[in-house]
């Protein structure tokens, strides 16, 4: 069976700030922004060459609870990576080696949505 992750809905408290934070601070591009009903709102924001996007929003039973934690994104560079989001504002933890060479450095998004920038050593070039 094939599958393929296409989005990960997360809880947001005000729309406009976290669409602030994904377009602006992370450079992410902007795919969905539509009110398809009263009371209804759905964003949905992708990094650049990813096939997975974030979607967050009102009205929706989706876009309600915990926040996220954990959600990998996966770069060439995590130091490069880090660089251009503190450069942008970011709060970017120090990188750290994690074993294998595999390198690791957390953030988060306003509501406390938690992701991870890694780098693994193996996943570069067409691998990528």
């Amino acid at each position: 069976m094939d599958v393929k992750l296409e989005l990960v809905p997360v809880p947001v408290s005000d729309v406009d700030r976290a669409l602030a934070f994904y377009r602006d601070a992370l450079g992410w591009q902007v795919d969905v922004d539509v009110t398809p009903a009263e009371g209804i709102r759905i964003v949905q924001v992708t990094p650049p060459g990813s096939g997975c996007s974030i979607g967050f929003g009102t009205g929706l039973p989706l876009y309600r609870g915990s926040p996220v934690r954990g959600v990998h994104l996966v770069v060439a560079d995590a130091h490069a990576a880090r660089a251009e989001l503190v450069g942008r504002g970011v709060a970017v933890d120090e990188v750290t080696d994690v074993g294998g060479g595999v390198l690791m450095a957390s953030l988060a998004d306003p509501d406390g949505n938690g992701f991870v920038l890694q780098e693994m050593p193996w996943r570069s070039g067409d691998a990528f």
